[in-house]
Formats: C-alpha cells, sequence, structure tokens
C-alpha cells in the first residue's frame, strides 16, 4: 500500500484511472434493515416496507431498498485501493456532482462496491479529490447506484 500525502497534487494524480479498482466487502440487505431506515427517515412507501404486497404488486416481486439507504451505507461498502490518502488534519464530504439510483436492491440481496479516482485539484483550505463510485447487487453487471462523490482534504490545524 502506498501512502500518498493529501497535498501531493502530482503524486494523486498518478492514480486517476478509467478503471474501477478492487470489489470492495459484501453486506446484506435485510428487511429489518430496510425497515430501521424507514423509521429513521419516515419514508414507508410500501414497495420498501410491505413484505406481502410488494410480492403481489411490485414489478421486483419483493421489497427493495430505499436508494437514499444504499448510498448511506457507501462507508461499510469503502473499496479496496493501492494507495492511501496521508497527513491531512480531516476529510469532509464536499458533495456530489452526480447521483443515480440505476437499479433496485431487493431485500436479501447482497452489494458490494468499487470505485476509481477521477480528478484531485488544489483548493484555498486543501485538496478536493473526486471519486467514482460504483455499488452493484452481487453477480449483477449493471449497478445498483452510481455516484460523484467529492471529498475535501484539510491540512491538520495549527495548535
Amino acid at each position: 500500500m502506498q501512502d500518498i500525502r493529501f497535498d501531493d497534487i502530482a503524486g494523486l494524480r498518478t492514480k486517476i484511472s478509467e478503471a474501477f479498482g478492487p470489489w470492495g466487502p459484501e453486506l446484506e440487505i435485510t428487511q429489518k434493515m430496510i425497515n430501521q431506515f424507514a423509521e429513521l427517515t419516515g419514508d414507508h412507501q410500501w414497495i420498501h416496507v410491505d413484505v406481502e404486497r410488494a410480492k403481489r404488486e411490485s414489478p421486483f416481486k419483493g421489497t427493495i431498498a430505499h436508494g437514499f439507504l444504499t448510498l448511506s451505507l457507501l462507508p461499510q461498502l469503502r473499496s479496496g485501493s493501492d494507495y492511501k490518502i496521508v497527513g491531512y488534519g480531516n476529510a469532509t464530504n464536499y458533495g456530489s456532482d452526480k447521483l443515480r439510483f440505476v437499479s433496485p436492491v431487493p431485500a436479501g440481496s447482497k452489494l458490494h462496491a468499487h470505485a476509481r479516482l477521477v480528478d484531485v485539484e488544489a483548493k484555498p483550505k486543501g485538496t478536493q479529490v473526486t471519486q467514482e463510485i460504483a455499488v452493484h447487487v452481487v453477480g449483477s453487471e449493471r449497478p445498483a447506484l452510481t455516484y460523484t462523490m467529492l471529498v475535501l482534504y484539510h491540512p491538520a490545524a495549527a495548535r
């Protein structure tokens, strides 16, 4: 594993790639997780929480995870890499350029993700790293979610 300082723009840019990196760990999406997310968010749409109705009426023949549940699991689905960003004080989620919920995530399925670095930019407050992430139901070629994530790496605060 190669350590690259957050402010080594040239070094980080060597990791920009058209190819996605290795898959991260698999995570099973249970109906309990879906129900807990519905409780937390107040989104009780039947296609997510009514198992019997979803079996009868859903085009997916069962319940599916909320898209934002899938998105919220990215820290657990974090894919592997051959480098590690080091030397920063903190990193903040700076937003996204693109988020798409491409295909459903059925209850009981397993997810995994992989990512690629697409851009690195020096900013006045640190280094902005742009990464494209694709989350797939295990065994599916088509992603369930695609996300272009921006993270700002800040220098350590002076003490």
